[in-house]
């Protein structure tokens, strides 16, 4: 029985001259998958009012929500203080994040992750399905980006 070898009829000169093009690729990929992260606070910026007009149709922030409802007790007169804070607060941690993974830090996809996994309990406990599509979205990007920077560090190595 005879193996195949996958890389038959190649030279080492295309071999690494292939590898050194999937390295791209994969860096590339991330670079694409950490500007969602600037789309993600600007939609959060735009559900949240920060742009002096707000649509949270299909944007919405559930812990933003959250603090909109139970806030108004606690808050009393600095209510829309505290909600314009948290609202610059998460952006400012999006475009942080965003940062971060364009510069190729794998951290900062886990972070969008966590973060972003989190508010859905909010969201689904607001009953804002759209929004709930829209975070899966970008969870799914997130997870292809630190995907792609995983690979492309074991390609590094290896």
């Amino acid at each position: 029985m005879q193996t195949l070898n996958v890389g038959a009829g190649r030279t080492d000169q295309e071999y690494h001259a292939a590898e050194e093009q999937r390295r791209a690729d994969l860096l590339t990929e991330s670079k694409h998958d950490a500007n969602y992260f600037f789309v993600a606070a600007v939609l959060a910026a735009i559900g949240t009012g920060i742009f002096l007009m707000r649509l949270n149709i299909l944007v919405s922030i559930g812990a933003i929500d959250l603090l909109s409802f139970y806030g108004r007790r606690l808050g009393g007169e600095f209510h829309a203080l505290v909600m314009y804070g948290a609202a610059f607060a998460w952006v400012a941690i999006l475009v942080g994040l965003g940062f971060a993974a364009q510069r190729g830090y794998r951290w900062a996809f886990l972070a969008g992750l966590v973060l972003y996994g989190a508010d859905m309990v909010p969201l689904a406990l607001t009953i804002s399905w759209a929004s709930l599509g829209v975070h899966a979205f970008f969870l799914l990007k997130w997870y292809q980006g630190q995907k792609a920077l995983q690979d492309l560090q074991e390609a590094a190595a290896g």
